[in-house]
């Protein structure tokens, strides 16, 4: 989702895409404004859940203190920027 990227570098950000060969299910992207305040965003079709794997990988980096996010809407990109930025 292109919108996920323009939002976030208009509001100061970065979103990167994310790589991890050998460790499947990690979110899509990586999410960085300055504070530091990180996040990682899966991003996906409307209504779409997650896989079995992406709930791992997410509860494993929640576990270790970051902020997952499940992008599957415009409102879904708002409020991932209203809790980063504001």
């Amino acid at each position: 989702m292109k919108k996920v990227k323009k939002k976030v570098s208009e509001n100061g950000g970065l979103a990167l895409k994310l790589v991890s060969p050998g460790f499947a299910g990690v979110p899509d992207r990586l999410v960085l404004f300055r504070g530091p305040k990180i996040a990682f965003v899966e991003l996906k079709a409307p209504d779409k859940k997650l896989r079995v794997l992406q709930q791992k990988r997410k509860k494993q980096l929640e576990a270790l203190g970051f902020n997952v996010y499940k992008i599957d809407s415009y409102e879904a990109v708002d409020r991932l920027l209203e809790e980063m930025v504001l």
